[in-house]
């Protein structure tokens, strides 16, 4: 099993390098893989799009979403060269895929730049405390969409 996965992983690594040979973005890819295919791709394109959501994990999550025409990713594994950012980190547990593999670690990360504490440190501090001004504006019509919701009996 180990070497299976260290195979993705290395294919990984060759997105990784591609868009970074390009100067599309950081050194991080990403593939997802469900029954041995690959079923998703991406490389950090934030550069190329001018995007900072382009983070590897956030392509290839949306190439095997529209490759597997579903918004979820159940019985997929997930393999990126680097411990996801929160942002993708986010993604990837609505996407739900089985399993998450990584090679280098948010320390690895942080040591080339890449430091993503600040954003770990905020998410445990209370809106009105972080260092982002957040303001709440509650709207009756935004409640009135969700009653709606709830009464169409669409969850998943």
């Amino acid at each position: 099993m180990e070497n299976r996965h260290r195979h993705y992983l290395l294919e990984a690594v060759k997105l990784a390098k591609s868009g970074m040979e390009t100067g599309e973005g950081g050194p991080f890819g990403c593939v997802i893989v469900k029954d041995e295919l690959i079923v998703g791709r991406g490389h950090n394109r934030v550069l190329a799009t001018n995007d900072p959501t382009a983070h590897a994990e956030i392509v290839a999550i949306r190439e095997a979403c529209a490759t597997l025409n579903s918004f979820q990713l159940e019985g997929c594994t997930l393999y990126s060269t680097c411990e996801p950012c929160p942002m993708c980190l986010g993604a990837i547990y609505w996407a739900r895929p089985a399993l998450l593999i990584y090679a280098a670690n948010r320390n690895d990360a942080a040591s080339i730049g890449f430091d993503d504490a600040f954003i770990y440190r905020e998410l445990d501090v209370s809106p009105d405390q972080r260092t982002l001004r957040t303001e709440q504006l509650p709207l009756q019509e935004v409640l009135e969409l969700m009653q709606r919701w709830t009464e169409t009996g669409k969850f998943y």
